[in-house]
């Protein structure tokens, strides 16, 4: 599988580095036909997934301890939290901040009121981040953790499988298929974010030196990139990853709140709590909306953004499920579920308050110019903010190092859970072969900047994850078929 694997991640990357744009068009096309044809399926099942996660974390299954009865917690429970956030999505929350929000707004404005339509662009915006995009993670890191250290299985997918149904010949089949594709998705996933950082830190950078065309940076920043993520990626997990997630988190924190407070701090907390409470009685049924009947305007925007996320979240539900899995073991499982679901949702919910209340306070109260940064280049929005405020070069900096940090703790999230199916589960994989997959990582991330359309590197990570959308329900069905004898027991 190891090299089947190696091959087909490497075909990806020769065929991007080649023929981007054929690459681009091909997978925006497959996507959008699926999109089209099963939308629905995707809501349907990434709402489940929460209600998945509701039921385990209030049933008497949340006792159930991810390990022995007497296991303990590896990383303390702030060091966690800050590596499922630097694995999860964490230079997406520097990239969006503030380009989803007025992104949405452009086009909701089209419909209802200026002030209407950044409520629901904020609503919408926490409906991609939030509750949904975590309860996947979760579910499939519960998964994983459960079958590795309470059943005594590797961290792969084949397990559950093999564990609840049996070994035979068409469960192994399905295993081994199960974890071919999970590689697949995690390798082209990582890849994407790799390349969204690359774009964000070479605008940040150029505006920070003076450089008119940041196109030119592209290669010293991906290639630095490298650099940076090889190191980590041969030194122990909780010796690199530990310390990088917990450095790029505590940068994006301490800037979020210097925005907070230099800013229109009661505009960005009436917005922050009015779109908190909207969006909590207003999650589960947003989950099943689909974009019926209206026109192609709003349903492309639908499927160009909710539903591509959901998808995206699929993509990186093997990497982060298997990588989450990896450092929770001692938990119990309602600790997990609160801990993966809800912690992180409500970070996304202050942050995308903090940066998407600005970008509206400048739409709806001043003259608009971030909008038109942004309706030009999602790529300087987060820079056109900062601008606005005291500090810029520091801030401006600080977001480049930041983002530079979690482009590298991506990478060696995933370099080392690729490792780990490669190596069949084991744990602690070695050095070597998590190089190996590094670099491979790297080659795909260069095919994905030579695309250059975020919008059609998205569609590649949608293409790579649509396996995804019928392996998950596979998997919880296996959850709860061993649950309930455990229950029995």
């Amino acid at each position: 599988m190891l090299v089947i694997a190696l091959a087909i991640s490497a075909a990806i990357a020769a065929w991007g580095i080649v023929d981007p744009q054929g690459l681009g068009r091909i997978a925006a096309a497959a996507v959008a036909t699926q999109f089209s044809s099963r939308g629905w399926f995707i809501m349907l099942e990434v709402s489940a997934l929460l209600f998945v996660s509701l039921y385990l974390a209030l049933s008497r299954f949340g006792d159930i301890r991810l390990g022995p009865d007497a296991a303990e917690p590896e990383f303390s429970t702030p060091a966690w939290i800050a590596m499922l956030f630097a694995a999860g999505m964490g230079v997406g929350l520097l990239f969006y901040g503030a380009a989803e929000p007025l992104t949405h707004y452009e086009v909701l404005r089209q419909y209802n009121t200026d002030a209407r339509a950044a409520s629901e662009a904020l609503f919408v915006t926490y409906l991609n981040w939030g509750f949904h995009a975590w309860a996947i993670y979760g579910i499939v890191g519960l998964v994983i953790a459960y079958f590795a250290y309470r059943r005594g299985r590797t961290l792969l997918l084949s397990a559950p499988v093999l564990d609840s149904l049996g070994e035979a010949r068409w469960t192994r089949a399905m295993g081994w298929l199960f974890d071919l594709l999970s590689i697949v998705a995690i390798a082209v996933g990582l890849a994407g974010s790799l390349a969204m950082g690359v774009f964000q830190i070479q605008t940040g950078l150029a505006g920070l030196i003076g450089v008119d065309s940041p196109g030119v940076l592209t290669l010293p920043v991906f290639v630095l990139l490298c650099i940076a993520f090889i190191i980590p990626l041969r030194r122990d997990l909780s010796d690199g990853m530990a310390r990088l997630s917990n450095a790029a988190m505590l940068i994006a924190v301490g800037m979020m709140v210097y925005l907070l407070v230099l800013g229109p701090t009661s505009y960005l907390m009436d917005g922050i709590v009015t779109g908190f409470g909207r969006y909590l009685f207003g999650v589960l049924p947003a989950g099943f909306s689909t974009a019926e009947f209206f026109d192609d305007i709003l349903v492309g925007w639908f499927q160009g953004w909710t539903l591509n996320y959901m998808i995206w979240w699929l993509a990186w539900s093997p990497f982060v499920g298997i990588f989450i899995a990896r450092i929770s073991r001692g938990r119990t499982i309602r600790e997990f579920l609160i801990g993966v679901v809800v912690t992180p949702t409500l970070f996304s919910i202050l942050w995308f308050g903090v940066f998407g209340g600005l970008g509206f306070f400048d739409a709806l109260r001043q003259d608009g110019a971030l909008s038109a940064v942004n309706a030009e280049n999602l790529d300087a929005t987060t820079f056109a903010l900062l601008e606005r405020f005291p500090l810029d070069p520091i801030t401006r900096t600080a977001t480049i190092v930041a983002a530079f940090l979690f482009v590298v703790t991506s990478v060696v999230s995933a370099g080392f859970t690729l490792a780990m199916i490669g190596a069949d589960g084991d744990d602690n994989p070695s050095p070597r072969l998590r190089t190996i997959w590094g670099i491979i990582l790297g080659a795909l991330g260069l095919a994905m900047i030579l695309v250059g359309d975020i919008s059609l590197v998205r569609s590649i990570i949608a293409l790579s994850a649509i396996a995804f959308v019928f392996i998950v329900p596979i998997l919880v069905i296996c959850l709860f078929k061993s649950l309930r004898r455990e229950g029995r027991t």
